[in-house]
C-alpha cells in the first residue's frame, strides 16, 4: 500500500530547476532510503515531501490530498522531520526538546495535559534516553542527541518520519546506534520511515526500498537488490563496482574499485608486473 508519492513534481529554486516531473513512492510500514550523489537533489525532494519548500509545480500526495494544500498543523499530525544537523538552544533539556513535538496538539499557548506527558515519557523511554531526561543537550554525545530529536519526532505521534542525513558527523558506533533505533521503531511499530542516506551499504542494510537519484529524476527504485546493481553505481555515482552478498544479512554490499571510465595507472601498473611480497614481508616468514 502506497500512502505517499509525488505526482508530476517540480522543484526549483528561483529559476533554477532542480527536480523536473518527479513520480516517485514511498511504500507504507518501510524504509525507504534516497541515495545519490552530492548535488543530485535528494535532500531537495525530502524537504518538498516534509512540506518545508514548496514546489514549483505538481504535488506531494498523502492519503490522495496534497499536502502543500493542507493546514501545517493536519500535516504536523501526519509526518515528522528531523532535518540535517538540528540544534537546540543551550540549557534545553531532553524533555522540554522532546515536548515541542507535542505542539500539533495543543490549542493556542496551552500547557501539557496527562497525555502530552504520557505521549513524552514513552518516546523519551523507547529512543532508550531516559536516563538523560533531564540532562542538557549540548552536554550529550552524538548519538545521544541524535535520539532525542527522534524522541521529539516521534512524540508528533505521526506514521509518516523523514530523516535528512540522520548519521551525518557521527562515528561508526553512533551511526550504528541510529540507525538500529531507527529499524526498531519501523518493526516494532510499523513507522514509515523516508531518509536520505549517503553510505550505500547501510541504505542496503537497514532499507527494504531505495531510490537512486540523479540530477532531480529517480534512475532505479525498488529493493536493494534491484537498486544496488553495478549498472546503477556506474549511472548514478560514476563508478565502478563490485557488488556482493553479506553473509550475515544476505543483502547487497558495494565495493567500488575505481571511477567509471578512468582504469587507474596505478592498478594497471600492478596488474602488468608479478607480485612479489616485499623483502621486509619474506623475510619475516623466513
Amino acid at each position: 500500500m502506497v500512502s505517499l508519492r509525488t505526482a508530476r513534481l517540480d522543484i526549483a529554486y528561483e529559476d533554477r530547476m532542480i527536480v523536473e516531473d518527479l513520480n516517485i513512492q514511498i511504500p507504507d510500514g518501510q524504509i525507504t532510503a534516497l541515495v545519490g550523489a552530492n548535488g543530485s537533489g535528494k535532500s531537495t525532494i525530502l524537504k518538498t515531501m516534509a512540506r518545508i519548500i514548496q514546489p514549483k509545480g505538481g504535488s506531494v500526495l498523502l492519503n490522495g490530498k496534497s499536502i502543500h494544500k493542507q493546514s501545517t498543523r493536519e500535516v504536523a499530525k501526519q509526518l515528522a522531520i528531523l532535518p540535517q544537523n538540528p540544534t537546540a538552544p543551550d540549557g534545553l533539556t531532553v524533555y522540554e526538546l522532546v515536548s515541542y513535538g507535542r505542539f500539533p496538539y495543543q490549542k493556542g499557548f496551552g500547557s501539557l495535559n496527562a497525555e502530552d506527558r504520557r505521549v513524552i515519557e514513552w518516546a523519551i523511554e523507547v529512543t532508550g534516553m531516559s536516563e538523560f531526561a533531564d540532562r542538557p543537550t549540548e552536554q550529550l554525545s552524538g548519538g545521544q542527541r541524535q535520539r532525542a530529536w527522534i524522541a521529539m519526532a516521534l512524540a508528533q505521534e505521526t506514521g509518516i518520519l523523514f530523516l535528512d542525513e540522520p548519521t551525518t558527523f557521527l562515528d561508526m558506533a553512533h551511526q550504528l546506534e541510529v540507525l538500529q533505533l531507527l529499524e526498531r521503531l519501523n518493526v516494532e511499530q510499523n513507522r514509515t520511515i523516508v531518509m536520505v542516506v549517503h553510505d550505500l551499504n547501510h541504505a542496503s542494510r537497514y532499507a527494504q526500498h531505495m531510490i537512486a537519484i540523479k540530477s532531480g529524476k529517480a534512475v532505479a527504485s525498488g529493493t536493494p537488490a534491484e537498486v544496488m546493481t553495478p549498472e546503477v553505481m556506474r549511472d548514478v555515482f560514476g563508478i565502478e563496482a563490485d557488488i556482493i552478498i553479506d553473509p550475515r544479512t544476505g543483502v547487497p554490499l558495494c565495493l567500488p574499485y575505481e571511477l567509471a571510465g578512468r582504469k587507474s595507472e596505478v592498478r594497471v601498473k600492478a596488474a602488468d608486473r608479478e607480485l612479489r611480497p616485499a623483502p621486509q614481508v619474506a623475510a619475516a616468514f623466513r
